[in-house]
């Protein structure tokens, strides 16, 4: 074990490190900073990038895009590089957990996308990035970014599969298991026909979105 840690005690900093970290709320932070106010008051009340696209501020949302993900690629990437490769699946994993659950906000969060996007390209890029060009796919076809949430963290495990191995794999499958079950409303707004697209505000005040 890298840094001459017990496994047990490396895997626990890890997930703690990766909790801790994926549950700044970088989508409220940032507006704030912008003079917006509480992003949780506006649009669907999400704290993720396409809530704060709702507020008009394409680069903001944009700013917050990268940040959600770039944590998730930081605290995977870090743990990897001090205590190996399953660390850094457990820290990434914790990250998202933080960003769904923060303990900040009475661990009500986010739903994990972009965080799960930045984890996937931190510990297989190729994967990460197999996950990203679904995302698109589906966004540019459909124009609903939950759907493209869904499709492209489903396709995860089996471009895992395929890519890297069975370890990944059920990380992946556990984020998606994840994914879906945060996205539950917007499951059902989709297949009632209400679900908001891409650019639109949403149709009822508490509509999450997927970010």
């Amino acid at each position: 074990m890298a840094g001459g840690l017990d496994s047990t005690l490396a895997f626990a900093l890890a997930a703690l490190g990766g909790y801790l970290l994926g549950s700044v709320p970088f989508g409220l932070v940032l507006t704030r900073l912008a003079g917006l106010g509480d992003i949780r008051t506006m649009g669907s009340g999400n704290i993720g990038a396409t809530n704060v696209l709702r507020t008009g501020r394409k680069g903001l949302a944009l700013m917050t895009l990268i940040c959600d993900c770039g944590k998730g690629a930081a605290v995977a990437l870090a743990a990897q590089h001090l205590w190996g490769p399953e660390a850094g699946m457990i820290a990434g994993f914790a990250g998202v957990i933080g960003h769904n659950f923060p303990v900040w906000l009475r661990f009500k969060g986010g739903k994990g996308v972009a965080t799960t996007l930045g984890v996937l390209l931190a510990v297989n890029f190729m994967v990460g990035l197999a996950a990203c060009a679904t995302w698109l796919l589906v966004a540019g076809t459909f124009r609903y970014s939950s759907l493209a949430a869904l499709g492209a963290l489903a396709a995860a495990p089996v471009f895992a599969y395929w890519i890297d191995g069975q370890a990944m794999t059920w990380m992946a499958g556990g984020l998606a298991v994840l994914a879906f079950v945060r996205h539950h409303a917007n499951i059902r707004r989709l297949m009632a026909g209400e679900e908001s697209k891409i650019g639109q505000k949403s149709k009822s005040a508490d509509t999450p979105p997927a970010a």
